[in-house]
């Protein structure tokens, strides 16, 4: 999926689930972030052309091990552990990623380092994609409505 994607599917994760939190002004950049997370693999993605994300990329190649639930959840365990606060915000963030990846034609190894893929039949940046992309507008906007108004 798209930058743009992945972003607003964080906006939706992130409005739904707001009501449920104690401190929003942490929560909604952690979502927002984490969602966009797990691409630091690619130097193609938005946060991957960064110098700070460089040795990811030496050390797993695209949709491997940052591309798991197995290390969103060893991540989310330590996080749970030393940063409370951040762990539901990343989890959700990280886990709404791999979930839209998985609905894509690449993929997914979601028990890494197990064989088993998940793959759907969307292509990145494919006309399903722009669809589904404008199905989340749609939602995000009515969630907008829903939690203030």
């Amino acid at each position: 999926m798209l930058v743009r994607t992945h972003f607003l599917f964080g906006i939706v994760l992130a409005l739904f689930f707001l009501p449920l939190v104690t401190h929003p002004f942490w929560f909604v950049p952690l979502v927002l972030f984490t969602s966009l997370l797990p691409d630091v693999d690619s130097m193609h993605s938005l946060l991957g052309r960064s110098m700070w994300f460089r040795p990811f990329q030496w050390l797993t190649k695209h949709r491997g091990f940052l591309h798991s639930l197995t290390f969103c959840i060893i991540i989310s365990f330590l996080l749970v552990l030393f940063f409370p606060l951040v762990a539901f915000p990343f989890f959700l963030g990280y886990t709404g990623h791999l979930l839209l990846d998985a609905f894509t034609v690449e993929g997914i190894r979601p028990w890494w380092p197990g064989k088993d893929e998940w793959k759907g039949s969307i292509t990145t940046g494919s006309s399903m994609e722009t669809g589904f992309f404008y199905g989340l507008i749609l939602i995000s906007l009515a969630l907008g409505v829903v939690r203030f108004f």
